[in-house]
C-alpha cells in the first residue's frame, strides 16, 4: 500500500512511503541525501522536519531545596532580570535571540530585537 507522508500539521511532505510487512519504508529517491552525507553537508529537507523546543526566559534565580519545598500558591520568587530587560529566546536550551514580550490576540509572543551571533552567547 502506497501512502503520502504528512507532517505533524497534516501537510503532505512530498515523500512516498510503502508498507512492506507491516513497516513503512520511505521510497523517496535518497541519492541526493546520500551524496550530501558523503561530502559532509546535511540535506536541509531532513532538518526542516526535526522538532525543537523553543522557550522564552523571563529570568532565573537559584533556590535551595528547602526554599523550594516551602513554596505554595501565592509565593513570589524574585528573578535576576530587571523590568524592561530583553527576554531570552532559547532553542533546545541554547540562547539564539533576545526580544520583548508582545500580545498576539490573547496569547503572549516575543518580538525579536537582537539575534545572537553564531558561536556566541550574549
Amino acid at each position: 500500500m502506497d501512502t503520502q507522508d504528512t507532517n505533524d500539521f497534516g501537510a503532505e511532505t512530498g515523500s512516498q512511503s510503502q508498507e512492506l510487512g507491516g513497516a513503512l519504508v520511505n521510497t523517496a529517491d535518497n541519492s541526493a541525501r546520500e551524496h550530501n552525507s558523503r561530502d559532509g553537508n546535511v540535506d536541509s529537507a531532513v532538518l526542516d522536519n526535526i522538532p525543537v523546543t523553543v522557550s522564552v526566559e523571563l529570568g532565573t534565580t537559584k533556590l535551595k531545596i528547602g526554599e523550594m519545598m516551602a513554596l505554595n500558591q501565592g509565593s513570589v520568587i524574585a528573578l535576576d532580570s530587571l523590568a524592561g530587560e530583553p527576554l531570552n529566546l532559547r532553542v533546545n536550551g541554547t540562547l539564539i535571540a533576545k526580544g520583548e514580550i508582545v500580545l498576539i490576540k490573547e496569547n503572549y509572543g516575543i518580538k525579536l530585537t537582537e539575534i545572537v551571533p553564531r558561536g556566541g552567547n550574549i
